[in-house]
């Protein structure tokens, strides 16, 4: 009995072709499928001096990745490849809690050597907004904070196309000790001219927009988040004779202090004191741990993405400690640390 087998047109035709054009072919295929399998991910290769072990953590602020990833750094070196089909940020967290990013876009690999000692000097190679950062960082590696802040200015205006202008108006203007809010709005009008659909450009923007509506004098800006028991906390929940709004880290000593004086006073007249808490911890699991131990009762957001948190940039708070007084829905004072917070809370006998 005949057995009829159906051959594709197409391999008709390489069938039929001469050994060297068909070579060729099979060659072009296998560039066709690497190249395919290349985009669509970002590669990260590290070498780090003065860090022999240890780990990193990885977390992207505009949605490269979700949530946050750990990285093993052995004999001085890591690598790192994630999924990526656009542009975007990642954030690498190094053990000292300082902060890097890094640029990904889809396909691109990157190589970055650093001193673990001078991580302002790190130096990043492989794509052209990466190398334009490391331009960057070695311009203000050795400059007084003043004139890096002009440094950076001067930077996003002749960069107003670049991601790293994005980043960089965010972190001199907008989440610095001293934020520079009209500085930041007029840096991104000029960004927003060559960068129409960056959506991190965008949520700079209501960032801003939300820090200058929570000024002292205004009312908190309207919210909705989930607390880390999964139950629903909103602005109007903060609605009292006094209200505190508080950013805390369980590795930080001083907003850990701030926790125990918001305890203080709500042990003492809880039914005049309302507060919220926001934990920018990566591990909702340290968080629980650290409430169970301090004695925080009150609503607490932790979502994870640490200083970029969704509620952090709605709510306009930037900085470490931060710590914001409302008296009846009014703010009243804003950027407190733990010692401030203690003595207004004992001045309101509280």
């Amino acid at each position: 009995m005949a057995v009829r087998v159906r051959v594709p047109f197409a391999a008709l035709l390489i069938l039929r072709l001469p050994m060297k054009r068909l070579t060729y072919l099979l060659f072009l295929s296998i560039m066709l499928v690497s190249c395919g399998e290349s985009r669509g991910h970002f590669k990260i290769e590290g070498r780090f001096l003065h860090m022999n072990d240890g780990q990193l953590y990885v977390y992207s602020p505009d949605g490269v990745i979700d949530g946050m990833d750990t990285v093993t750094v052995q004999d001085g070196r890591f690598a790192l490849e994630v999924p990526c089909r656009g542009e975007g940020t990642l954030m690498i967290v190094f053990p000292n809690f300082s902060q890097q990013p890094v640029f990904a876009e889809s396909g691109g690999s990157v190589e970055i050597k650093a001193d673990a000692s001078h991580l302002r000097e790190m130096e990043i190679k492989g794509t052209k907004a990466n190398e334009l950062m490391t331009d960057f960082r070695k311009s203000v590696a050795n400059v007084s904070p003043p004139d890096e802040a002009k440094q950076a200015a001067l930077f996003v205006g002749d960069h107003p196309e670049s991601p790293v202008s994005v980043f960089i108006t965010g972190k001199y203007f907008v989440e610095s000790s001293k934020p520079d809010l009209k500085q930041a709005a007029k840096l991104i009008a000029i960004m927003q001219k060559e960068q129409k659909d960056n959506g991190a450009l965008s949520r700079l923007k209501q960032q801003v927009d939300a820090m200058s509506k929570a000024a002292v004098g205004n009312s908190l800006p309207a919210f909705k988040a989930t607390d880390v028991n999964g139950k629903t906390v909103t602005n109007a929940d903060l609605n009292a004779p006094v209200a505190i709004v508080s950013v805390f880290a369980t590795w930080s000593y001083e907003t850990m202090e701030a926790q125990r004086a918001i305890a203080d006073a709500i042990d003492k007249d809880g039914s005049k004191v309302k507060a919220l808490s926001i934990s920018i911890d990566a591990d909702k699991k340290v968080c629980l741990r650290s409430m169970d131990s301090n004695n925080i009762t009150w609503p607490v957001v932790c979502d994870g993405a640490m200083i970029d948190g969704k509620l952090l940039k709605q709510l306009g708070l930037t900085t470490l400690p931060c710590n914001v007084i409302l008296k009846n829905g009014r703010i009243v004072e804003t950027g407190l640390n733990s010692s401030t917070l203690r003595q207004r809370l004992m001045e309101m006998h509280l």
